[in-house]
């Protein structure tokens, strides 16, 4: 690796007359000829100036932020239309009297006295009864008609 002189503002860079070329001799001692040979190649070489590295101070450039990006809208599918659930009255209506259905239905699961999976229910207003199948068991119940 090569070292560079470096030159103080004061002195100016000195300059040099063409070197004449010796021809290096070869001699028996070792060390000598190295050093010849590496004067000789300090000589041959032009004059160097110092290597300054020119570094230009740019002024410091406010940094731009990239422009925040929008989510993308989200692509939702149509909504399916919820049912609506309709209230529905429902009633049964014989000789002038109306009973409702939801009445009918209360009253068939306190007369079978338990929570039941599945519950069939014929309502006979002729007769005044209900008859009810409710998780395979077989019944029945008055209903009356006010």
């Amino acid at each position: 690796m090569a070292t560079t002189k470096k030159t103080t503002a004061k002195t100016a860079p000195a300059k040099t007359a063409p070197v004449k070329e010796e021809p290096v001799k070869k001699t028996v001692a070792k060390a000598e000829p190295a050093k010849t040979v590496a004067a000789a190649a300090k000589k041959a070489e032009p004059a160097k100036t110092e290597n300054v590295k020119v570094e230009t101070v740019k002024k410091a450039e406010p940094v731009k932020k990239a422009p925040a990006k929008k989510a993308a809208p989200k692509k939702v599918a149509p909504k399916k239309p919820v049912p609506v659930e309709t209230k529905v009255n429902f009633f049964v209506e014989y000789a002038g009297a109306q009973v409702p259905v939801e009445e009918v239905i209360k009253n068939v699961k306190a007369t079978y006295g338990k929570d039941a999976k599945e519950i069939s229910i014929y309502l006979k207003p002729e007769e005044s009864k209900a008859y009810f199948v409710a998780d395979g068991n077989a019944e029945e119940m008055d209903v009356f008609f006010c």
